[in-house]
């Protein structure tokens, strides 16, 4: 059983930056991808970034240019989150999949004044 683990949300003022983290119990190279995912309340659950396991990326056309997803040579996938809006507030979640999805349980992300 595959779980993953997002740490690193919080509240932040427009303008700033966070990053989050998702930790995963086996090596992230053994899943054909590794994305981020969020959900603000009322809305539905949107694809933020993902990366495969070469080393695509892919990013939702809202957060290009702010947000920059990367790994390290292990389990661990990060978000980097720049320029953040109020609109980007939200629970961020980390998403794999391999023959079943696996979510992490959700960090939240408050972008406020």
């Amino acid at each position: 059983q595959v779980r993953l683990v997002e740490s690193g949300g919080g509240l932040v003022q427009p303008g700033g930056s966070l990053r989050l983290s998702c930790a995963a119990t086996e090596s992230i190279f053994s899943f054909k991808v590794m994305a981020w995912y969020r959900q603000a309340p009322g809305k539905q659950r949107e694809l933020v970034a993902s990366m495969s396991a070469g080393g695509s990326t892919d990013y939702a056309d809202v957060v290009k240019g702010r947000f920059t997803i990367s790994r390290d040579r292990k389990n661990t996938v990060y978000l980097q989150m720049n320029s953040l809006r109020p609109e980007d507030t939200a629970v961020y979640y980390c998403y794999t999949h391999r023959g079943v999805e696996y979510w992490g349980q959700g960090t939240q992300v408050t972008v406020s004044s």
